[in-house]
C-alpha cells in the first residue's frame, strides 16, 4: 500500500461558490490543489514562499497567499479565485480597470494584484492612494511598475462607487 493512500485524505472545499471534494496529501498547499487538481490556473505559481503574491486568493474575503496555506486549513472557508469574480463575459470592475489603465504586461502578478485590490475595495470603497500602495506592497510586479496598478485600483474604486461620471 502506498504512502499516498495511507496519508491522503478527502477535504471538502467551497471554491467560487461551488463545493468540491478532493483527495489531498498532508500539508499540500491550497495553490497546488487549485491549479493542478481543480484547473484554477489564474492562481499562479511564483516563489512558493509567500513573498511574491502571485498565488493570492481570497479566503472569507481576505487575501491569502495560497502557496503557504495547507489545503486542510481551507475547509469550512469560502475560497475565491480570480475565476470566481467575473461572470461569463462580464469582467469585475477591477479587471476592467487593469485593462483600461494598462496595469499589466506579462500578467504574472495580475491575478494576485486584482485579488488584493478587490479585497481592499470590498472593505474600503474609497481608499487613499497610500492605502492602495500599502495593500499591493506584498505583491511583486517586475514589469508593469506600480503606478499603473495604483491608477487602476483608484479607477475601479470610482467605478464601483458610481463616481465615474456615467
Amino acid at each position: 500500500m502506498s504512502s499516498q493512500t495511507t496519508n491522503s485524505k478527502v477535504v471538502e472545499l467551497e471554491i467560487n461558490g461551488r463545493t468540491v471534494e478532493e483527495l489531498v496529501e498532508p500539508l499540500e498547499p491550497l495553490q497546488s490543489v487549485l491549479r493542478d487538481k481543480l484547473g484554477n490556473t489564474a492562481t499562479k505559481i511564483g516563489c512558493k514562499q509567500g513573498g511574491c503574491g502571485s498565488c493570492t486568493v481570497l479566503v472569507d474575503g481576505e487575501p491569502v497567499v495560497s502557496c503557504l496555506l495547507p489545503v486542510e486549513e481551507a475547509q469550512g472557508h469560502e475560497i475565491t479565485t480570480l475565476e470566481g469574480i467575473y461572470s461569463g463575459d462580464d469582467l469585475h470592475p477591477v479587471q476592467e480597470a487593469f485593462e483600461e489603465h494598462f496595469a499589466m504586461q506579462c500578467g504574472y502578478c495580475t491575478p494576485g494584484m486584482i485579488m488584493v485590490a478587490k479585497a481592499l475595495l470590498d472593505r474600503n470603497p474609497d481608499p487613499s492612494r497610500e492605502e492602495i500602495e500599502d495593500t499591493i506592497s506584498g505583491n511583486v510586479c517586475r514589469c508593469t511598475g506600480y503606478d499603473p496598478i495604483v491608477d487602476a485600483v483608484e479607477a475601479a474604486a470610482e467605478t464601483m462607487s458610481g463616481q465615474d461620471g456615467e
